[in-house]
């Protein structure tokens, strides 16, 4: 990819607001998202964020869709054993902060929700 764009999820949802009015905005923002020329090349999943690639999340499906079509998930591994999540992620790459750091430096766009 050669403008790579790379997406960073920093809490459980999309924007401010009552917690299911951001979960709610997070699942048409991926779905969204998913139907979008070009990709992201990574989505980026930090602090409270992790919670969405977690069994039970919301935003499971469109996640599943945009990994199909090629889009990275990228988990942070310290916030993943910080809220004791560990063997509850269902999808993405666990990686670290220095991961995620590699992403955002060869990326030519970054978008933070």
């Amino acid at each position: 990819m050669s403008n790579p764009t790379v997406v960073l999820f920093t809490r459980f949802g999309v924007g401010e607001g009552p917690a299911e009015l951001q979960q709610k905005l997070a699942v048409k923002f991926l779905t969204l998202l998913g139907e979008t020329d070009p990709l992201p090349s990574q989505i980026c999943f930090y602090t409270d964020a992790v919670k969405l690639v977690c069994k039970g999340s919301p935003v499971l499906d469109e996640l599943r869709r945009l990994e199909k079509k090629g889009v990275e998930l990228v988990v942070c591994s310290t916030c993943l054993d910080y809220f004791g999540l560990s063997e509850q992620r269902a999808i993405g790459i666990v990686g670290g902060m220095p991961d995620i750091l590699e992403a955002i430096a060869r990326a030519a766009k970054v978008v933070s929700v």
